[in-house]
Protein backbone atom coordinates (compact mmCIF):
# COMPACT_ATOMS: atom_id res chain seq x y z
CA UNK A 1 0.00 0.00 0.00
CA UNK A 2 1.15 3.30 -0.98
CA UNK A 3 2.35 5.80 2.09
CA UNK A 4 -0.19 7.87 3.43
CA UNK A 5 -2.89 5.69 1.64
CA UNK A 6 -6.16 4.80 2.61
CA UNK A 7 -7.42 1.12 2.51
CA UNK A 8 -10.99 0.36 1.94
CA UNK A 9 -11.76 -3.31 2.00
CA UNK A 10 -15.15 -4.92 0.83
CA UNK A 11 -16.08 -8.39 3.04
CA UNK A 12 -19.73 -8.25 2.61
CA UNK A 13 -22.04 -5.95 -0.42
CA UNK A 14 -25.05 -7.79 -0.42
CA UNK A 15 -28.38 -6.36 0.79
CA UNK A 16 -31.62 -7.71 2.77
CA UNK A 17 -30.55 -11.59 3.18
CA UNK A 18 -27.41 -13.09 2.64
CA UNK A 19 -26.92 -15.46 -0.41
CA UNK A 20 -25.36 -18.74 -0.99
CA UNK A 21 -26.50 -19.82 -4.90
CA UNK A 22 -23.87 -20.43 -7.63
CA UNK A 23 -25.28 -17.00 -9.50
CA UNK A 24 -24.61 -14.94 -6.74
CA UNK A 25 -20.92 -16.25 -5.91
CA UNK A 26 -18.50 -14.05 -8.47
CA UNK A 27 -19.56 -10.53 -6.28
CA UNK A 28 -20.61 -12.14 -3.19
CA UNK A 29 -23.33 -13.18 -1.02
CA UNK A 30 -22.31 -11.87 2.63
CA UNK A 31 -24.51 -8.78 4.01
CA UNK A 32 -23.05 -5.25 4.49
CA UNK A 33 -19.73 -5.15 5.77
CA UNK A 34 -16.51 -3.14 5.13
CA UNK A 35 -12.91 -2.26 6.69
CA UNK A 36 -11.33 1.31 6.05
CA UNK A 37 -8.05 1.11 7.30
CA UNK A 38 -6.21 4.18 7.51
CA UNK A 39 -2.65 6.05 6.55
CA UNK A 40 -1.84 5.80 10.65
CA UNK A 41 -3.22 2.49 10.81
CA UNK A 42 -6.16 3.02 12.50
CA UNK A 43 -9.21 0.70 12.07
CA UNK A 44 -12.65 1.36 11.07
CA UNK A 45 -15.81 -1.14 10.18
CA UNK A 46 -18.32 -0.08 8.67
CA UNK A 47 -21.44 -1.84 9.52
CA UNK A 48 -21.72 -5.47 10.78
CA UNK A 49 -23.21 -7.83 8.51
CA UNK A 50 -22.23 -11.56 8.05
CA UNK A 51 -19.09 -10.31 6.05
CA UNK A 52 -18.04 -9.60 9.36
CA UNK A 53 -17.23 -12.85 10.55
CA UNK A 54 -14.77 -13.38 7.74
CA UNK A 55 -13.26 -10.19 8.33
CA UNK A 56 -12.82 -11.41 12.49
CA UNK A 57 -10.75 -13.97 11.29
CA UNK A 58 -8.40 -12.52 9.45
CA UNK A 59 -7.87 -9.90 12.05
CA UNK A 60 -6.98 -12.89 14.68
CA UNK A 61 -4.67 -14.43 13.02
CA UNK A 62 -3.00 -11.06 11.81
CA UNK A 63 -3.17 -9.96 15.33
CA UNK A 64 -1.76 -13.19 16.95
CA UNK A 65 -1.28 -11.76 21.09
CA UNK A 66 -1.62 -7.78 19.60
CA UNK A 67 -4.98 -6.14 21.08
CA UNK A 68 -7.11 -4.84 18.41
CA UNK A 69 -8.37 -1.68 19.47
CA UNK A 70 -11.29 -0.19 16.32
CA UNK A 71 -13.57 2.31 15.79
CA UNK A 72 -17.03 0.57 14.46
CA UNK A 73 -20.00 3.05 12.57
CA UNK A 74 -23.34 0.84 12.37
CA UNK A 75 -25.98 2.89 9.71
CA UNK A 76 -29.02 1.31 10.96
CA UNK A 77 -30.45 -2.02 13.17
CA UNK A 78 -31.94 -3.89 10.50
CA UNK A 79 -30.79 -7.29 10.23
CA UNK A 80 -28.79 -7.48 7.21
CA UNK A 81 -26.20 -4.71 9.08
CA UNK A 82 -25.77 -6.31 12.38
CA UNK A 83 -26.06 -10.23 12.06
CA UNK A 84 -22.50 -10.71 11.69
CA UNK A 85 -21.91 -9.04 15.64
CA UNK A 86 -21.71 -11.88 17.49
CA UNK A 87 -19.43 -13.92 15.11
CA UNK A 88 -16.99 -11.68 15.34
CA UNK A 89 -14.29 -13.52 16.51
CA UNK A 90 -12.24 -10.42 18.30
CA UNK A 91 -15.35 -9.64 20.64
CA UNK A 92 -14.30 -12.48 22.82
CA UNK A 93 -10.92 -11.49 23.68
CA UNK A 94 -10.17 -9.52 26.62
CA UNK A 95 -6.83 -8.13 24.86
CA UNK A 96 -9.15 -6.05 22.36
CA UNK A 97 -11.42 -2.85 22.31
CA UNK A 98 -13.77 -1.44 20.25
CA UNK A 99 -15.72 1.54 19.91
CA UNK A 100 -19.46 1.88 18.54
CA UNK A 101 -21.11 4.77 17.02
CA UNK A 102 -24.93 4.59 16.13
CA UNK A 103 -28.02 6.24 16.80
CA UNK A 104 -31.00 6.32 19.57
CA UNK A 105 -33.14 4.52 17.78
CA UNK A 106 -36.78 5.66 18.86
CA UNK A 107 -38.31 2.09 19.49
CA UNK A 108 -35.30 1.02 21.79
CA UNK A 109 -34.44 4.70 23.54
CA UNK A 110 -31.09 5.43 25.14
CA UNK A 111 -28.12 2.12 24.38
CA UNK A 112 -30.01 1.67 21.16
CA UNK A 113 -26.91 -0.49 19.95
CA UNK A 114 -26.06 -2.05 23.37
CA UNK A 115 -29.73 -3.03 23.64
CA UNK A 116 -29.00 -4.62 20.15
CA UNK A 117 -26.31 -6.55 21.12
CA UNK A 118 -28.14 -8.23 24.52
CA UNK A 119 -31.25 -9.22 21.78
CA UNK A 120 -29.29 -10.79 19.53
CA UNK A 121 -27.44 -12.98 21.92
CA UNK A 122 -30.77 -13.42 24.33
CA UNK A 123 -32.19 -16.50 24.76
CA UNK A 124 -33.54 -18.80 23.20
CA UNK A 125 -31.94 -17.02 19.85
CA UNK A 126 -28.35 -17.80 20.27
CA UNK A 127 -26.30 -20.27 22.54
CA UNK A 128 -24.62 -18.07 24.96
CA UNK A 129 -25.28 -14.13 26.23
CA UNK A 130 -23.54 -11.43 26.34
CA UNK A 131 -21.37 -11.72 29.57
CA UNK A 132 -19.11 -14.48 26.47
CA UNK A 133 -17.97 -11.16 24.68
CA UNK A 134 -14.69 -9.98 27.15
CA UNK A 135 -13.39 -7.41 24.55
CA UNK A 136 -13.48 -3.85 26.20
CA UNK A 137 -16.74 -1.79 24.48
CA UNK A 138 -17.89 1.59 24.43
CA UNK A 139 -21.04 3.06 22.37
CA UNK A 140 -21.06 6.48 21.46
CA UNK A 141 -24.77 7.44 20.28
CA UNK A 142 -24.95 10.10 17.14
CA UNK A 143 -26.89 11.71 14.87
CA UNK A 144 -27.85 13.03 11.65
CA UNK A 145 -25.92 16.57 10.96
CA UNK A 146 -23.51 15.76 13.78
CA UNK A 147 -19.64 16.15 13.10
CA UNK A 148 -16.55 14.77 15.15
CA UNK A 149 -13.00 13.49 14.97
CA UNK A 150 -10.92 10.08 15.36
CA UNK A 151 -7.83 10.45 15.15
CA UNK A 152 -7.68 12.72 12.86
CA UNK A 153 -10.42 11.75 10.62
CA UNK A 154 -13.17 14.08 10.26
CA UNK A 155 -16.31 12.39 10.56
CA UNK A 156 -19.91 13.83 9.57
CA UNK A 157 -23.64 12.15 10.07
CA UNK A 158 -26.83 12.75 7.97
CA UNK A 159 -30.25 10.75 7.90
CA UNK A 160 -31.31 9.15 5.29
CA UNK A 161 -34.90 7.82 4.30
CA UNK A 162 -34.92 4.48 5.39
CA UNK A 163 -37.64 3.13 7.30
CA UNK A 164 -36.97 3.19 11.17
CA UNK A 165 -34.01 5.75 10.48
CA UNK A 166 -30.65 5.08 8.97
CA UNK A 167 -27.23 7.47 9.06
CA UNK A 168 -24.91 8.12 6.38
CA UNK A 169 -20.91 8.72 7.15
CA UNK A 170 -18.45 10.98 5.16
CA UNK A 171 -15.04 10.14 6.20
CA UNK A 172 -12.47 12.76 5.65
CA UNK A 173 -9.17 11.36 6.18
CA UNK A 174 -5.49 12.60 5.12
CA UNK A 175 -5.68 10.47 1.73
CA UNK A 176 -9.35 11.30 0.95
CA UNK A 177 -12.81 11.50 1.54
CA UNK A 178 -14.77 8.38 1.36
CA UNK A 179 -18.36 8.82 1.76
CA UNK A 180 -20.97 5.81 2.69
CA UNK A 181 -24.41 5.73 2.43
CA UNK A 182 -26.34 2.39 1.98
CA UNK A 183 -30.09 2.19 2.26
CA UNK A 184 -30.98 5.33 1.30
CA UNK A 185 -34.72 5.64 -0.95
CA UNK A 186 -34.83 8.54 -3.54
CA UNK A 187 -37.90 10.61 -3.45
CA UNK A 188 -38.57 13.29 -0.51
CA UNK A 189 -36.42 16.64 -0.58
CA UNK A 190 -34.92 16.38 2.90
CA UNK A 191 -33.26 13.20 2.36
CA UNK A 192 -32.37 13.73 -1.06
CA UNK A 193 -30.34 17.40 -0.51
CA UNK A 194 -28.99 15.43 2.81
CA UNK A 195 -27.58 12.85 0.78
CA UNK A 196 -26.08 15.09 -2.10
CA UNK A 197 -24.01 17.42 1.08
CA UNK A 198 -22.90 14.25 2.04
CA UNK A 199 -21.39 13.26 -0.85
CA UNK A 200 -19.83 16.73 -1.98
CA UNK A 201 -16.60 15.93 -4.05
CA UNK A 202 -16.07 12.72 -2.50
CA UNK A 203 -13.22 10.67 -3.95
CA UNK A 204 -15.71 7.35 -3.35
CA UNK A 205 -18.80 7.49 -2.89
CA UNK A 206 -20.74 3.93 -1.73
CA UNK A 207 -24.25 4.34 -2.48
CA UNK A 208 -27.21 1.67 -2.26
CA UNK A 209 -28.15 0.02 -6.04
CA UNK A 210 -30.12 -2.18 -4.39
CA UNK A 211 -33.13 -1.68 -7.35
CA UNK A 212 -33.14 -1.40 -10.79
CA UNK A 213 -35.22 2.08 -12.31
CA UNK A 214 -37.90 -0.32 -13.11
CA UNK A 215 -38.20 -2.74 -10.04
CA UNK A 216 -38.07 0.63 -7.84
CA UNK A 217 -41.32 1.69 -8.98
CA UNK A 218 -42.97 -1.29 -7.53
CA UNK A 219 -41.09 -1.59 -4.22
CA UNK A 220 -41.44 2.29 -3.03
CA UNK A 221 -41.21 2.37 0.98
CA UNK A 222 -38.59 -0.56 1.39
CA UNK A 223 -35.79 2.24 1.76
CA UNK A 224 -34.00 1.55 -0.86
CA UNK A 225 -32.35 3.25 -4.42
CA UNK A 226 -30.87 2.41 -7.96
CA UNK A 227 -28.02 2.72 -9.78
CA UNK A 228 -29.35 5.45 -12.28
CA UNK A 229 -30.31 7.56 -8.66
CA UNK A 230 -27.21 6.87 -7.27
CA UNK A 231 -25.79 8.19 -10.78
CA UNK A 232 -27.73 11.34 -10.77
CA UNK A 233 -26.32 12.24 -6.80
CA UNK A 234 -22.75 11.59 -8.16
CA UNK A 235 -23.19 14.06 -10.80
CA UNK A 236 -24.67 16.60 -8.78
CA UNK A 237 -22.11 16.30 -6.41
CA UNK A 238 -18.91 16.39 -8.42
CA UNK A 239 -17.75 12.62 -6.92
CA UNK A 240 -14.94 11.04 -8.58
CA UNK A 241 -15.66 7.62 -8.40
CA UNK A 242 -19.55 6.01 -8.13
CA UNK A 243 -19.08 1.94 -5.66
CA UNK A 244 -22.86 0.67 -6.55
CA UNK A 245 -23.74 -1.27 -3.35
CA UNK A 246 -26.53 -3.61 -1.45
CA UNK A 247 -26.35 -5.74 -4.28
CA UNK A 248 -30.57 -7.68 -4.09
CA UNK A 249 -30.24 -11.09 -2.95
CA UNK A 250 -32.06 -11.68 -6.19
CA UNK A 251 -30.05 -9.68 -8.39
CA UNK A 252 -27.19 -12.72 -10.48
CA UNK A 253 -23.79 -11.72 -11.22
CA UNK A 254 -24.98 -11.06 -14.44
CA UNK A 255 -27.36 -9.11 -13.43
CA UNK A 256 -24.78 -7.00 -11.30
CA UNK A 257 -22.82 -6.86 -14.19
CA UNK A 258 -25.79 -5.16 -16.62
CA UNK A 259 -25.98 -2.56 -14.26
CA UNK A 260 -22.82 -1.75 -13.92
CA UNK A 261 -22.64 -1.63 -18.10
CA UNK A 262 -25.40 0.95 -17.78
CA UNK A 263 -23.94 2.64 -15.15
CA UNK A 264 -20.73 3.38 -16.69
CA UNK A 265 -22.64 4.55 -19.75
CA UNK A 266 -23.43 7.44 -17.84
CA UNK A 267 -20.94 7.30 -15.22
CA UNK A 268 -17.50 6.39 -16.63
CA UNK A 269 -15.96 6.24 -12.67
CA UNK A 270 -18.53 3.48 -11.23
CA UNK A 271 -17.90 0.06 -9.68
CA UNK A 272 -19.72 -2.76 -8.91
CA UNK A 273 -19.04 -3.74 -5.26
CA UNK A 274 -17.67 -6.83 -4.84
CA UNK A 275 -16.10 -9.13 -1.95
CA UNK A 276 -12.76 -9.27 -2.31
CA UNK A 277 -12.30 -5.30 -4.07
CA UNK A 278 -9.64 -2.96 -2.14
CA UNK A 279 -9.91 -0.05 -3.40
CA UNK A 280 -6.91 2.32 -2.19
CA UNK A 281 -7.01 5.91 -2.23
CA UNK A 282 -3.56 8.19 -2.14
CA UNK A 283 -3.94 11.82 -2.62
CA UNK A 284 -7.49 11.57 -3.58
CA UNK A 285 -6.18 9.31 -6.50
CA UNK A 286 -8.48 5.82 -6.52
CA UNK A 287 -7.03 2.26 -7.07
CA UNK A 288 -9.42 -0.56 -7.48
CA UNK A 289 -8.23 -4.55 -7.22
CA UNK A 290 -10.17 -7.58 -6.70
CA UNK A 291 -8.62 -10.29 -4.87
CA UNK A 292 -8.63 -13.74 -6.25
CA UNK A 293 -10.43 -16.87 -5.17
CA UNK A 294 -9.07 -19.73 -5.88
CA UNK A 295 -12.22 -21.88 -7.59
CA UNK A 296 -11.77 -25.48 -9.27
CA UNK A 297 -9.28 -27.82 -10.47
CA UNK A 298 -6.32 -25.29 -11.87
CA UNK A 299 -4.12 -26.80 -15.01
CA UNK A 300 -1.19 -25.21 -16.89
CA UNK A 301 -2.82 -25.08 -20.61
CA UNK A 302 -1.63 -23.63 -23.45
CA UNK A 303 -4.04 -22.66 -25.80
CA UNK A 304 -3.88 -19.82 -28.84
CA UNK A 305 -6.61 -17.14 -28.06
CA UNK A 306 -7.83 -14.08 -29.81
CA UNK A 307 -9.38 -11.07 -27.09
CA UNK A 308 -11.73 -8.37 -27.47
CA UNK A 309 -12.64 -5.60 -25.34
CA UNK A 310 -11.87 -2.02 -24.09
CA UNK A 311 -8.78 -0.35 -22.74
CA UNK A 312 -8.89 1.69 -19.40
CA UNK A 313 -9.25 4.95 -21.73
CA UNK A 314 -12.24 2.97 -23.18
CA UNK A 315 -10.24 2.46 -26.55
CA UNK A 316 -11.03 -0.55 -28.29
CA UNK A 317 -8.86 -3.25 -29.08
CA UNK A 318 -8.57 -7.29 -29.96
CA UNK A 319 -5.18 -8.84 -30.37
CA UNK A 320 -3.66 -12.52 -30.16
CA UNK A 321 -2.65 -14.06 -26.88
CA UNK A 322 -1.94 -17.45 -25.46
CA UNK A 323 -3.81 -19.00 -22.31
CA UNK A 324 -0.97 -20.58 -20.38
CA UNK A 325 -3.66 -21.19 -16.58
CA UNK A 326 -6.94 -22.16 -16.75
CA UNK A 327 -9.42 -23.27 -14.68
CA UNK A 328 -13.25 -24.87 -14.76
CA UNK A 329 -14.31 -21.11 -13.89
CA UNK A 330 -11.78 -18.91 -15.65
CA UNK A 331 -7.66 -18.36 -16.87
CA UNK A 332 -5.00 -15.72 -16.45
CA UNK A 333 -3.91 -14.32 -20.12
CA UNK A 334 -1.32 -11.53 -20.88
CA UNK A 335 -1.89 -8.81 -23.18
CA UNK A 336 -0.59 -5.86 -24.57
CA UNK A 337 -3.20 -3.79 -24.01
CA UNK A 338 -4.75 -3.29 -20.28
CA UNK A 339 -8.35 -3.81 -20.14
CA UNK A 340 -10.51 -1.88 -17.31
CA UNK A 341 -11.10 -4.14 -14.00
CA UNK A 342 -14.93 -5.60 -13.88
CA UNK A 343 -15.24 -4.85 -17.82
CA UNK A 344 -16.15 -7.39 -20.00
CA UNK A 345 -14.08 -9.39 -22.64
CA UNK A 346 -14.72 -11.51 -25.82
CA UNK A 347 -12.43 -14.84 -26.01
CA UNK A 348 -12.02 -17.04 -28.73
CA UNK A 349 -9.78 -20.17 -27.65
CA UNK A 350 -8.33 -22.08 -30.70
CA UNK A 351 -8.65 -25.88 -30.30
CA UNK A 352 -7.45 -28.66 -32.59
CA UNK A 353 -10.05 -30.83 -33.39
CA UNK A 354 -8.91 -34.69 -32.79
CA UNK A 355 -9.15 -34.94 -37.50
CA UNK A 356 -6.72 -32.10 -36.93
CA UNK A 357 -8.98 -29.09 -37.96
CA UNK A 358 -8.73 -26.43 -35.36
CA UNK A 359 -11.95 -25.39 -33.79
CA UNK A 360 -12.92 -22.01 -32.01
CA UNK A 361 -14.78 -21.76 -28.52
CA UNK A 362 -16.67 -18.34 -28.10
CA UNK A 363 -16.21 -16.89 -24.31
CA UNK A 364 -17.32 -14.28 -22.34
CA UNK A 365 -14.99 -13.09 -19.49
CA UNK A 366 -15.22 -10.55 -16.61
CA UNK A 367 -12.22 -9.24 -15.35
CA UNK A 368 -11.07 -9.45 -11.82
CA UNK A 369 -7.45 -9.39 -11.47
CA UNK A 370 -4.78 -7.37 -13.48
CA UNK A 371 -1.30 -7.51 -12.47
CA UNK A 372 2.49 -7.06 -14.21
CA UNK A 373 3.34 -9.37 -16.91
CA UNK A 374 6.21 -11.76 -17.32
CA UNK A 375 7.49 -9.24 -20.13
CA UNK A 376 7.40 -5.93 -19.33
CA UNK A 377 5.54 -4.78 -22.23
CA UNK A 378 2.51 -7.04 -21.42
CA UNK A 379 -0.41 -7.09 -18.28
CA UNK A 380 -1.81 -10.28 -16.91
CA UNK A 381 -5.44 -9.91 -16.62
CA UNK A 382 -7.41 -12.63 -14.79
CA UNK A 383 -11.13 -13.31 -15.93
CA UNK A 384 -13.88 -15.71 -14.92
CA UNK A 385 -15.48 -17.13 -17.41
CA UNK A 386 -19.57 -15.68 -17.24
CA UNK A 387 -21.08 -17.54 -20.63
Amino acid sequence: MPENAAKLSFWGVRGSTPTVDRATWRHGGNTPCLELLLPDGTQFILDCGTGLRMLGKQWATAAGEKPIEAHIFVTHYHWDHIQGIPFFAPLYSTRNKFHFYSFQSEFLGHDSLKRVFEAQMAYPYFPVDLSAMSAAREFTEVAGGDEFQVRGTRITTRWLNHPQGCLGFRFETPAGTIVYATDNEPGKPEFDRNLIELAEGADIFINDAQYTPEQLTTHRGWGHSTWLEGVRVAKAAGVRNLVLFHHDPDSSDKVVDGILREARGEFENAWAAAEGMVLTLADRRMEAAIHSVDEGLRREAYFRARVMGFTQDGRAFEEETVIRDLSLHGALIYLDHSPRLQSELQVSIENQGSNGDAKRLALRGYVVRIEPGTDENQVGVGIVFTE
